[in-house]
């Protein structure tokens, strides 16, 4: 899988379907290309191939943080333990509602949203993500995180 240092290069709005792993290297080539901050909110995550890239970014001093769903942590393959071993902070919903989202915001530059699920399932299904600079989502995806991210209760 080939990882870009950049995603400056790519157009202002980018959408991309699945099935197919087109989702899945672009998600790899944000990870990869972030230089200073990566804010995951996802229902789940257990793709190793994304875990990989997460772990990888923190090692290279990114600052990560992970919001996602309690009851899905405990899903059989569920790589949210794997990522707090790792030392990445994770915080998760506490009961209902579920948290379902699917967003993360690269260097507070860059928005990935859509229906894509970050399971190595998700290459088989019809999924879609949305990659935007556009200040606008951006910010307001930026603003809903924070505020989930003091709403939710620390792993641990």
């Amino acid at each position: 899988m080939e990882l870009y240092s950049s995603a400056t290069s790519r157009p202002d709005d980018e959408v991309l379907f699945a099935p197919g792993e087109e989702v899945l290297y672009r998600l790899c080539e944000l990870l990869g290309g972030a230089r200073t901050t990566i804010d995951l909110c996802v229902f789940t995550i257990s793709d190793d191939r994304i875990t990989r890239n997460i772990i990888e970014a923190h090692r290279r001093g990114v600052s990560i943080r992970l919001i996602t769903d309690d009851q899905k942590r405990a899903d059989q393959g569920s790589d949210i333990d794997t990522l707090a071993r790792a030392g990445i902070p994770i915080r998760t919903d506490d009961g209902e509602p579920h948290m379902h989202h699917k967003f993360a915001l690269f260097d507070g530059s860059i928005l990935a949203t859509g229906s894509y699920n970050w399971t190595r399932g998700a290459t088989f299904n019809h999924e879609n993500l949305l990659v935007t600079h556009s200040p606008t989502a951006v910010s307001r995806y930026a603003a809903a995180f924070n505020a989930l991210w003091e709403h939710m209760v620390p792993l641990g």
